[in-house]
């Protein structure tokens, strides 16, 4: 099985790279989605994506790398059993329906200035 998931091209900080890693993407498209207010661009770039479950863990370490931590951006993927949040330096990993783990994850999207709207990452 393949893990899925969604990063917002406007979330990479300026220079990053994300490279010797196997993205297939699956869709791209924009949005006019962000919130101004709280410091992000108007409008989205999506590129849908999906990776081997065995490089979830490269995957993650690469987007908590790659991520900007200035406006509270995360990247979120999952495989048959977990879900991983990415944010900027930090990485949330838990088991899919881990109401605690969500929770942790949210809690921590919220101090770096994620509006409530936006914490709706799919389990």
């Amino acid at each position: 099985m393949a893990l899925t998931g969604t990063l917002i091209a406007e979330s990479l900080r300026v220079g990053a790279v994300l490279d010797q890693l196997v993205l297939v993407v699956r869709k791209i498209s924009r949005a006019d989605v962000g919130d101004v207010d709280a410091g992000q661009p108007l409008t989205w770039t999506f590129l849908e994506f999906e990776a081997a479950d065995e490089d979830a863990s490269r995957l993650a370490e690469a987007l908590s790398e790659s991520l900007d931590p200035g406006v509270g951006w995360y990247c979120d993927f999952r495989t048959a059993t977990e879900t991983f949040v990415v944010f900027g330096g930090r990485v949330f990993r838990y088991l899919r329906g881990d109401r605690a783990g969500r929770s942790e994850a949210e809690a921590y999207g919220r101090s770096v200035g994620v509006p409530d709207s936006q914490l709706d990452w799919p389990e």
